[in-house]
């Protein structure tokens, strides 16, 4: 949360409820301050919450809670612009200020910023959902019950297929999850095999494709020639939310590459992930990296991930390819051996690892996707 300098803050224009339309008429952006006060007609702010960029909820009394309230009604509004605390408050009130969405705090004249500091950090647990979207002690303690049953589960299938075909296992994947589970595929250049695979068991299978609107041509077009191909029924493309606010300038894959991945691959999947108990993947084994002991069935947190070409090899693909003439990605005419991005993908030769491509010259080799427990961690690793 945001500290204001004591003291420091430019006088907040003060309207009332009845004057905000006027005051947006002169200004678009217009700060606004609202008193929370008994007989305040806050409704007349829900229709004009997109045209203002600050809201200073202003606190009668330390006692008085009706600042909590509106702070989150704004939020659970809509209002994505800054939300102010001020008025008569006291470090105490901090952690519920956060959790109520608010941005910053404009403090009495003396306050110790860091006595607010201290006891914002002075909670670590969420009993009740609020603005700040926080997982709760309840919500915790469910996550690891299912995830502990799906390690359980992931456990028991590798025992009964870790040397079956990858067509029994796609088979009794489908079987054990139905209408739960998805492939998960960025077409790249061994994609047509997991897919073919898939094809052969059930065409119906939706097959997600993360569009993080940074592919290049060739790799959308074999998507969509590869689909019609296959006869794959459900092609279900995930796209990034919020992009435009996020990257305005298109190049945080230069800047954050982890971050970038994260915008564009890792939420968009997290959203759609709770409708599927399980998730088909063509990852193996040779890829090396955190891949070389990947297992059959490994469980990713509450979901199963299926892994049916884990133990193939290089030779393996190839074989497939040619004993279907399955279509080539057009890019391995060009020495792509692993496709993803176009800013952060490469030529890599045939001495390389197959991935070596890929976020070439940087320590990072994976997305994220696939380690969603660890990828926080991760990141803050690697920036610091």
């Amino acid at each position: 949360m945001r500290w204001l300098d004591p003291g420091a803050t430019a006088p907040w224009a003060a309207f009332s409820i009845e004057g905000v339309e006027a005051a947006l008429e002169e200004t678009p952006r217009r700060e606004i301050r609202v008193r929370v006060a008994a007989d305040a007609e806050v409704e007349a702010l829900w229709p004009r919450l997109g045209r203002i960029g600050r809201i200073a909820v202003v606190f009668a009394g330390f006692r008085d809670g009706r600042g909590f309230s509106l702070g989150q009604m704004l939020r659970e509004r809509g209002f994505a612009g800054e939300l102010v605390a001020s008025g008569e408050l006291i470090p105490d009130h901090a952690p519920m200020l956060a959790r109520c969405g608010f941005d910053a705090v404009d403090p009495p004249l003396g306050a110790s910023q860091q006595d607010w500091t201290r006891a914002l950090e002075s909670f670590s647990a969420a009993y009740q959902p609020a603005a700040d979207g926080a997982v709760t002690v309840w919500a915790q303690r469910e996550a690891a019950r299912k995830t502990a049953e799906a390690q359980k589960l992931a456990a028991e299938l590798n025992a009964k297929y870790r040397d079956a075909s990858a067509k029994e296992i796609v088979r009794a994947a489908v079987a054990r999850f139905p209408g739960r589970i998805a492939v998960l595929s960025s077409f790249g250049t061994e994609a047509a095999v997991g897919l073919h695979i898939v094809a052969g068991v059930d065409r119906d299978t939706p097959v997600l494709f993360l569009d993080t609107d940074r592919h290049f041509v060739p790799t959308l077009e074999y998507r969509d020639r590869l689909t019609q191909h296959l006869g794959l029924s459900d092609l279900r493309v995930l796209e990034p939310k919020n992009a435009a606010e996020a990257d305005p300038r298109g190049d945080l894959w230069r800047t954050d590459p982890d971050a970038c991945c994260s915008l564009r691959k890792v939420a968009p999947l997290a959203e759609v992930a709770p409708q599927f108990d399980a998730l088909i993947t063509g990852r193996k084994r040779f890829h090396g990296g955190s891949r070389l002991r990947l297992p059959v069935f490994e469980a990713v947190g509450a979901q199963i991930r299926v892994n049916p070409l884990a133990n193939w090899s290089a030779e393996a693909i190839e074989a497939h390819f040619e004993a279907y003439d399955l279509p080539r990605h057009p890019l391995t005419q060009g020495g792509y051996r692993s496709v993803g991005c176009w800013p952060c993908t490469q030529p890599s030769s045939d001495e390389e690892n197959i991935r070596a491509g890929r976020w070439k010259g940087l320590e990072k080799s994976e997305c994220g996707i696939h380690m969603p427990s660890r990828w926080a961690a991760e990141q803050a690793r690697r920036a610091s």
